[in-house]
């Protein structure tokens, strides 16, 4: 090798010599700095809220038990999971009992070979049903030892009977809950501007009929630079209660629409819009629930990217 030769060779040993101690030495890429207190409060109250929901739908008594929705019509009817009764049960005893409506009074005879009971009590004798639409909530009858239960639901002058059981195969094999992710930027304050006190507003809901519902008011907010409005009902239970559509149904949310919850305005008319809360029906989860269905009023012409995903039911759920 000539000596311009090994000169060179030296140089460049040294030099990458020098790179590599200096890539040793490098100080590492500095990490993302941490979220503020603001958003990890954020991140825990959504994190809380889900897991309540959860909770709450794999309930023994929650929507996933749902087994069964039965109309009752007129006259007398055999109630059980044998063949032969008028009103074949999917999941419970061969024979339940004997329920008839008969002017409006929904009536109940126990059959003698099932250990029923009646909202907590022994139950051997005839009684009338109380329905939803008690201010004391349905009458519960129970049996298979407290794990199912059969109530009578009332709606636009119909009855039926619905059916849950603990050990139904939508609960047990609950496929879970998919979301989008929280974003502070979907928890929005609205505007509660309130309608003449007594107002109530037409219902559809998925079995093809309709109900008058309280409604106290429009809630107003704001999103991309529009003023967007959403007519609010009020069940009782505090809060509330917001049934609405918007663009991603049937593009990533449940096809028929979703619920929120809000709580009352305050004095100044402020409420709290939390979309990272929109929930799916129950209807998402059970072939045997009567979800309202979003007004035309609720229909919003924006895609609500958040809270909760379209349910995709397990093909043995």
């Amino acid at each position: 090798m000539t000596p311009l030769r090994c000169a060179f060779a030296r140089v460049l040993f040294a030099a990458c010599t020098a790179a590599a101690l200096a890539a040793c030495h490098r100080q590492p890429e500095e990490k993302p700095k941490t979220m503020d207190a603001a958003a990890i409060a954020f991140q825990h109250e959504e994190d809380a809220w889900r897991a309540q929901r959860r909770d709450t739908l794999l309930k023994p008594d929650g929507w996933t038990s749902l087994v069964g929705l039965h109309w009752i019509e007129p006259g007398a009817h055999y109630v059980g999971s044998a063949p032969g009764n008028g009103m074949q049960l999917s999941m419970g005893p061969a024979q339940l009992g004997m329920i008839e409506l008969r002017n409006g009074a929904v009536h109940f005879v126990p059959d003698k070979s099932a250990a029923l009971t009646l909202d907590g009590q022994p139950f051997t004798g005839g009684t009338v049903l109380r329905t939803d639409a008690d201010k004391a909530g349905a009458s519960v009858i129970g049996f298979d030892d407290g794990r199912g239960s059969a109530t009578v639901i009332e709606r636009s002058g119909r009855y039926a009977l619905r059916v849950r059981h603990a050990d139904a195969p939508s609960r047990l094999h609950f496929a879970g809950i998919d979301y989008w992710p929280a974003e502070r930027g979907w928890k929005i304050e609205g505007r509660f501007l309130p309608h003449p006190p007594g107002r109530t507003m037409e219902i559809a809901n998925i079995i093809g009929s309709t109900d008058a519902m309280a409604n106290p008011g429009v809630v107003e907010f704001q999103r991309d630079g529009k003023t967007w409005r959403i007519e609010a009902l009020d069940e009782g239970e505090g809060v509330l209660f917001l049934v609405f559509a918007d663009r991603t149904n049937g593009h990533g949310s449940y096809g028929a629409g979703r619920f929120l919850d809000a709580p009352m305005p305050d004095a100044q008319g402020r409420v709290m819009l939390d979309f990272n809360q929109a929930r799916n029906p129950p209807c998402a989860f059970t072939a045997f629930a009567t979800c309202p269905l979003p007004p035309p009023e609720n229909r919003l012409d924006v895609a609500i990217t958040a809270g909760e995903k379209a349910y995709h039911k397990p093909a043995n759920g």
